[in-house]
């Protein structure tokens, strides 16, 4: 692997010369205010491109711990880890900050088909959800692709097993089935609910997932099954078939567990109030080894600052990384951490959240007013020979949201090209679907974003 690692970085920093090149042939320039921050960047690009370092962390990372869900000792032994890693690494002032989180506990869990012919279906419990007793759940299965079709079928759901078979179109339109699909359905009488996988077709590969319980609805034991099965099902309700299933699963909430965020910087050397946050979320879901979903955009965004403290390349302002907590079932990490800072949030320059994935970087999402959106792109200029210089209309993310809304904070997400949602939530979600080339480009693209915005004579605004 490092053999083809160097020979693609060979080819990379060829690629990247000769497009420098010909943007110095250009004789008219619009862009001097970057000269002073060319050599650091080239620096840091150079320094990320050079090893496969990144990725090598994100192994052993998922090879030692393995799934990191909230409550677990593999998260918190993770943290510890994490903690040890960054002081080794030469980052300042890392700590770690408490978080109460919940513990969730999956337990023994299965589906069956018992009629008209038994035959084991792929399931996994949804986050959050209630156990059945211990001899299951058996009904007669209703399918419906929509929540019209669920309020049309009225007292027909009443103690069956709803199926929402809604196909993949985005995260945003079809992720409400798995959330709110629970209660919806218990409030007709549903006995258990299945939601189709939110995701694409992926080998018979189940996604797992939070689901919100509403309230003022009963909470019944709800699942995922993949997206090969919920068509099966589909087909055989289309036959008219009477399809009985049984749903067995020992999932339990347990009291609220001790946690912590994570945290490291690079203090800036002329205004070290004003502070870049960096992160992505260190918990996982307990299936897979969390890598794509999100162990690779923490390490991303570490890696930055450890590039930055490798090269000694201090910024006018703060750079600090945040590994969070919790995003999964709960964000307590991302709203602890706003909690913790909304005195300082005013000296918040930007916050980076990186949770789509370390495949190839495109560039960034951005978040901001015109003139701040005018500086960033001008800075994503330093990144077009790694071809990660796009910088699109809306950035940000799950655990930097209650701070950018709390203190009205700029913010940016990094952007990548890859199928992340055929892998999130998933057993498949290891790091061997992960290119070490595209996580030292992700690594190299946020060094630079970050570092050239901390370094800046101004801040951003």
């Amino acid at each position: 692997m490092r053999h083809q690692f160097a020979g693609r970085v060979v080819v990379l920093i060829c690629v990247f010369g000769f497009v420098s090149a010909i943007g110095g042939q250009q004789p008219a320039r619009t862009d001097a205010w970057l000269d002073p921050h060319r050599d650091a960047a080239s620096r840091l690009l150079g320094e990320a491109l050079a090893n496969d370092f990144a990725w090598q962390r994100l192994a052993e990372l998922g090879d030692t711990f393995g799934h990191r869900l909230s409550g677990s000792k593999a998260l918190e032994d993770a943290i510890d880890w994490a903690v040890a890693q960054m002081k080794k690494d030469g980052l300042e002032n890392v700590r770690k900050e408490p978080v109460k989180v919940p513990h969730w506990v999956r337990g023994k869990e299965s589906l069956e088909i018992v009629a008209p012919y038994p035959s084991a279906l792929v399931m996994l419990g949804l986050g959050n959800s209630i156990g059945t007793a211990a001899d299951g759940i058996e009904a007669e299965l209703l399918v419906v692709r929509t929540f019209q079709e669920l309020d049309a079928a009225g007292p027909r759901v009443k103690g069956k097993i709803v199926l929402f078979n809604a196909p993949f179109t985005t995260y945003g339109e079809t992720v409400r089935y798995r959330s709110a699909g629970p209660s919806r359905a218990a409030t007709l009488g549903a006995a258990a609910t299945l939601v189709r996988s939110v995701g694409p077709p992926g080998l018979r590969t189940p996604h797992t997932g939070a689901l919100t319980y509403d309230a003022n609805a009963p909470q019944i034991p709800a699942a995922a099954v993949t997206t090969e099965d919920a068509d099966r099902l589909q087909r055989m309700s289309d036959r008219g078939t009477t399809v009985r299933v049984r749903l067995k699963m020992e999932a339990q909430m347990l009291p609220d567990s001790d946690s912590f965020n994570v945290v490291g910087e690079i203090r800036g050397r002329e205004f070290p109030d004003e502070v870049i946050v960096l992160g992505g979320h260190f918990d996982s879901w307990d299936v897979g080894t969390g890598s794509t979903d999100d162990g690779g955009g923490t390490i991303v965004t570490w890696e930055a600052l450890r590039l930055m403290k490798k090269l000694n390349l201090r910024p006018r302002r703060t750079v600090r990384v945040v590994l969070w907590t919790n995003e999964e079932n709960g964000l307590r990490g991302g709203t602890a951490y706003r909690d913790r800072y909304r005195d300082q949030l005013a000296n918040h320059v930007l916050m980076m959240e990186s949770d789509s994935g370390v495949f190839r970087p495109t560039g960034f999402g951005f978040t901001g007013s015109d003139a701040a959106r005018a500086k960033i792109e001008g800075i994503a200029t330093l990144l077009r020979g790694i071809q990660a210089g796009k910088i699109s209309p809306a950035g940000g993310g799950a655990d930097i949201g209650p701070s950018v809304e709390a203190g009205k904070i700029p913010s940016m997400s990094l952007e990548v090209d890859g199928n992340y949602f055929l892998l999130h939530h998933t057993p498949a979600d290891t790091v061997d679907k992960i290119d070490p080339m595209d996580m030292a480009r992700a690594s190299g693209a946020i060094a630079v974003m970050s570092y050239v915005i901390a370094d800046l004579p101004e801040r951003i605004r």
